[in-house]
């Protein structure tokens, strides 16, 4: 039994609530079990310099927890003076799970700013901020849609995250603080609706894993990503009919 009666490929608690942040062009906030994170996306014209005069967009994300976001207050770091290499690592993390399964030349040169905040941190907020700000995002590019700047969809697929791992030799699924602290193993995954792999981030923490145990936690997040991405498509409702792009 794990910490919180959950089964070893069982997910927690999900909900995705739409409109959460009213002057955002897509605003949700995500709750997983006992993180909950903001997702915000902007619309802002203009790209990055190294893609003017190219016809493609660009999506970017930031990232932050606010400081009583966990047991004890954490320092903002704005304070501090400097990003640090955990969150700069999750931000580009976000940027490229988003930007995986968008047509940029269908967005054209506009960036697309998806903000995650987490406003409490029970383990896995990195892979709540990519399935949340995936729901933003669709938001964001049905605002553009409504007011006529888009004609079609850049939206190629779906895509969310979940963490795996291997807790006293056994995998679970969507690991919380407690699991996530003291696992052998620890894996996040980010995978699109139709099953295609954008990225794995794993590592054996205390001992090396299996081919066997690999597949295992393999197996257990494709369970997982479908019952995300089914969370997504009901909080999206026909939001999802603007996601058709091929290109």
């Amino acid at each position: 039994m794990r910490t919180d009666g959950r089964a070893p490929k069982e997910l927690r608690k999900v909900s995705i609530e739409r409109g959460f942040v009213k002057q955002a062009e897509g605003s949700v906030l995500i709750t997983m079990g006992g993180t909950r994170v903001v997702c915000n996306a902007s619309v802002v014209e203009g790209v990055p310099p190294f893609l003017k005069g190219t016809g493609k967009g660009w999506i970017t994300a930031e990232y932050g927890m606010l400081p009583r976001s966990t047991s004890t207050r954490m320092t903002r770091e704005s304070s501090a003076g400097k990003v640090g290499g955990r969150t700069h690592e999750i931000q580009r993390l976000i940027g490229r799970a988003l930007r995986s399964v968008v047509n940029m030349n269908v967005l054209g040169e506009r960036t697309i700013w998806v903000d995650c905040d987490v406003i409490e941190a029970e383990g896995g907020t990195r892979t709540a901020s990519i399935t949340g700000g995936f729901v933003a995002l669709v938001e964001a590019l049905h605002w553009l849609k409504a007011g006529g700047i888009l004609s079609q969809s850049p939206v190629r697929d779906t895509v969310a995250a979940i963490s795996v791992g291997i807790c006293n030799q056994t995998v679970l699924l969507d690991l919380n603080y407690t699991e996530d602290s003291t696992a052998e193993v620890d894996a996040n995954l980010v995978m699109t609706g139709s099953g295609k792999i954008v990225e794995v981030q794993g590592t054996a923490e205390r001992q090396p894993f299996s081919k066997e145990q690999w597949d295992q936690m393999l197996e257990l997040s494709v369970l997982g990503i479908r019952e995300l991405t089914r969370i997504q498509k009901e909080a999206l409702g026909d939001l999802l009919k603007f996601t058709t792009s091929k290109g």
